[in-house]
């Protein structure tokens, strides 16, 4: 019999491990009241780390949580459809509208029980699609306090940036006398630090692991990187996570070494910028089919994990943690904390600007040895969707080929997936590339 197969593949040694580690980060909120913790709503991009100087506590981002429930359609309906009984509109986050509809059909996605009650909610501002706001509805629905950060200060503005960092360290040191008289706890200043030290390494460590994946075969495929994410997304703070990401990196360079791939027929590398349509995620392994392999997504290279673009000399290497960083001082105590927590968020990728952010596309592009972009116009997410054709632009004008499919990250009844294969196998065919005889 004629094998298709180019390269050796074998499942991640440390699969089941993250699964686990995945799962029990949610069903951590069965039982965080009993044992004492307090239970805090907020977004993926919060610096929740320093929570810990509170005590032991668990952080429910939305998205991730979103992004669950829109896997699984006949969960995820019902909830939107109460969603939308109760008068909000369709055209909102998708994420949002799979969480607030979980909540007021009062089932909790992981277990089928009632949805958890949260002490108080606290975030960033992170997101013009109306995070505060998302949050604020389940405050006014369950009766708890909320805070917020305003924190969009990019060094990338012209100007002195230390205005804006006092300003926004100003508000995280608010927040911690604000959180102490909501929970009545004081805060431990040193636990504090060594979470947020935590979350900076697995950061980092989360970076690196997408770095990684520009080897020839790719070690990993999308589809299990959106697997793993959320323990770096979700337990940051945590050092269970450094064992695990560390294992997960350095079984990552055993694969490259071993040129062990994660699509052992990889001819073509296809690269995205967003989250996908998490109801669709068979798409992946469809397109695995034609030897395509999708290497990474730009989004959660630096919304679960941190890498340093070096834009003169068109690289990206991993992150060094904030207190290596030079002329970084050493965290001592909350003002270092708060101060030190600005200055990252504000040089942090997640904060590039829109001109800086084409060239982190083709640097990430040319990292990961990409033949192709697909881009999603997400109706799900209408500020991920602004600007999205000035980015097919730029691209295609870097001699980069790029797909673009209408579709809705979070909403199932959002996607016409026959539409959306045909029009991927057009363009695969355009690129010279068939479907592979099967084996």
């Amino acid at each position: 019999m004629t094998t298709n197969m180019k390269y050796k593949t074998k499942p991640l040694d440390c699969w089941q491990w993250g699964k686990e580690l995945r799962l029990e980060a949610y069903q951590e909120f069965l039982k965080g009241h009993e044992e004492g913790k307090l239970m805090v709503l907020g977004c993926a991009a919060t610096p929740y780390g320093m929570l810990a100087g509170l005590g032991d506590f668990v952080f429910l981002a939305g998205e991730p949580y979103g992004a669950s429930v829109a896997a699984d359609p006949p969960f995820s309906i019902p909830c939107m459809e109460t969603y939308e009984a109760k008068g909000y509109s369709r055209d909102m986050c998708g994420y949002m509208r799979n969480f607030l509809g979980s909540m007021f059909l009062d089932k909790y996605y992981f277990t089928g029980g009632s949805f958890p009650k949260f002490d108080f909610a606290w975030s960033v501002r992170h997101c013009p699609a109306g995070h505060p706001k998302w949050h604020q509805i389940v405050s006014e629905y369950q009766d708890i306090p909320m805070n917020y950060i305003d924190d969009e200060t990019m060094l990338a503005v012209d100007g002195d940036p230390e205005h804006r960092i006092d300003y926004v360290a100003g508000q995280y040191l608010d927040t911690i006398e604000w959180m102490e008289k909501v929970t009545g706890r004081t805060y431990d200043d040193e636990k504090g630090i060594e979470a947020m030290r935590t979350y900076f390494r697995n950061e980092s460590l989360w970076g690196e692991i997408c770095l990684l994946n520009g080897a020839i075969p790719a070690p990993l495929d999308i589809k299990s990187m959106f697997a793993l994410m959320p323990i770096s997304m979700l337990r940051r703070h945590e050092k269970i996570a450094t064992d695990f990401l560390t294992t997960l990196r350095d079984e990552m360079k055993d694969r490259i070494a071993n040129e062990i791939a994660a699509v052992a027929t990889e001819r073509y590398r296809m690269c995205m910028l967003t989250p996908p349509p998490w109801s669709f995620l068979k798409v992946f392994r469809y397109l695995e089919t034609f030897g395509v392999v999708f290497v990474g997504t730009y989004v959660y290279l630096i919304n679960s994990g941190e890498v340093k673009f070096l834009l003169d000399e068109g690289e990206a290497v991993p992150a060094t943690v904030p207190e290596e960083r030079p002329g970084w001082p050493e965290m001592k105590n909350r003002e270092d904390l708060c101060r030190t927590i600005a200055r990252w968020r504000a040089e942090h990728p997640f904060q590039s600007h829109l001109d800086i952010r084409k060239k982190e596309y083709i640097i990430i592009y040319n990292h990961w040895h990409g033949n192709a972009y697909l881009l999603l116009m997400n109706r799900g997410c209408v500020p991920m969707t602004t600007s999205m054709y000035d980015f097919q632009r730029d691209m295609q004008a870097h001699g980069i080929p790029v797909a673009m499919f209408e579709g809705n990250f979070a909403d199932c009844r959002d996607i016409d997936e026959t539409g959306v294969l045909d029009r991927l196998e057009a363009f695969l065919e355009g690129q010279g590339i068939q479907k592979l005889p099967s084996l």
